[in-house]
């Protein structure tokens, strides 16, 4: 059984839950996800399943689309709906549609930000959501992230608050901070209020199945239309295809002099007949020849 499933994470549910309750249903225990999202925040969750595990490193630099709210007037220790209140600023008037339009546009491109302290990246091997919890302050690396487009979405020119933005961005943003940021630059404190995840990895929120939907699939013993194929997965890598005889080869993970048409520096696919044998890169210390970094077994 390999492939990936396309989840639709519904709130309250960490990522491991997910992992844990598909290898509860599907009766496996090779099984991992390709992005964490956290148990507030809905949305796309590519769950790789037997041999498509090998994939997920490779998924994790694509980039990623959300659909956020920004709530003004109130900020919180979570940077989100659950935190506790730090500061609050009434609002006369909700920001203008050409001010909103201008703060949005300064965030757009390659832009700093430091992790919120209730987050799981580690700092001197420690978790920044353990310190939170036990109320240390401590100091945060700033990172860089890239926002490819930022966009407001409202109807017939309405503005609300909390107001809705549309997010394409790189691995390793945090929404909440974006959020936090742009309030600043609207002149208030601010929180994301909503978030669901409508794109990742080139897995788009159209094709996403729910926990009810694998539910009834199994029923139906009907697994195999569940499961994406792995090679949706390394749609993004240069293929190079092999013949019969090369097949045997790669799969046995061999190393081979490295053919001339190979023309990228990253790692590629390897493919027989539009079938994923392995990822291959080029030897580090040996430029003339290429090597596995992951073979499948998905065709046995």
């Amino acid at each position: 059984m390999h492939g990936i499933i396309p989840l639709y994470k519904p709130k309250g549910m960490t990522s491991h839950d997910c992992v844990m309750k598909i290898r509860r249903m599907l009766q496996t225990k090779k099984v991992g996800h390709t992005g964490t999202l956290d148990p507030s925040v809905e949305g796309v969750l590519p769950i790789c399943v037997g041999e498509a595990t090998k994939v997920i490193s490779f998924l994790l630099p694509l980039h990623k689309q959300y659909i956020a709210d920004v709530f003004l007037g109130r900020s919180t220790t979570t940077e989100d709906a659950d935190g506790e209140t730090v500061e609050e600023k009434t609002l006369d008037s909700v920001p203008t549609e050409e001010e909103i339009r201008q703060v949005l546009a300064s965030f757009t491109g390659e832009i700093i930000q430091i992790p919120p302290m209730y987050s799981a990246i580690k700092v001197n091997g420690k978790k920044l959501y353990e310190y939170a919890r036990e109320n240390i302050e401590i100091e945060r690396p700033e990172r860089k992230v890239m926002i490819y487009n930022i966009e407001h979405l409202h109807s017939d020119g309405l503005i609300t608050n909390p107001f809705r933005i549309k997010v394409t961005c790189s691995k390793g943003t945090y929404i909440r901070t974006l959020s936090v940021d742009i309030g600043k630059a609207l002149g208030y404190p601010a929180h994301m209020s909503f978030l669901k995840r409508m794109e990742t990895d080139g897995f788009h929120l159209d094709e996403t199945i729910t926990f009810e939907e694998i539910e009834r699939k199994i029923d139906e013993n009907n697994i195999p239309s569940i499961l994406l194929p792995v090679e949706k997965a390394v749609r993004h890598l240069y293929h190079y295809s092999v013949d019969e005889k090369m097949k045997d080869r790669v799969l046995q993970g061999q190393k081979f002099p490295k053919p001339s048409d190979i023309m990228t520096n990253d790692p590629f696919a390897i493919m027989y007949e539009q079938k994923l044998l392995a990822i291959y890169e080029i030897h580090p210390n040996h430029p003339n020849l290429i090597k596995p970094v992951r073979v499948f077994n998905l065709h046995k």
